[in-house]
């Protein structure tokens, strides 16, 4: 019994510690575009700022259904990135003031 316990709590502590961090898979993937705060308006490409109350209006699935299937000239990530990749980047695209 004490293994068993022991093998879940390994287990467990593994999958926190390769968990998908929102912030660190934005700057790796969204940050040229989009610039740190989200702010950044790139008028040739359709890049539109991502903090604002439009954004946070769509909420975790308009935001996720964004990343995994692109929108404009935006590509698709759903192929790209994990989906706890995708839905923690969403949660901290909605995080951004």
């Amino acid at each position: 019994m004490k293994k068993m316990f022991a093998f879940a709590f390994v287990i467990t502590m593994a999958a926190s510690l390769f968990a998908a961090d929102g912030a660190t898979t934005y700057k790796a993937k969204c940050l040229a575009c989009h610039g740190a705060d989200g702010a950044k308006i790139i008028p040739a490409l359709g890049v539109k700022p991502l903090n604002t109350p439009a954004v946070k209006a769509m909420g975790a699935a308009g935001v996720t259904n964004i990343i995994t299937k692109g929108q404009g000239k935006m590509p698709a990530f759903g192929g790209k990135m994990s989906g706890d990749e995708i839905s923690a980047t969403a949660g901290y695209v909605l995080s951004l003031k």
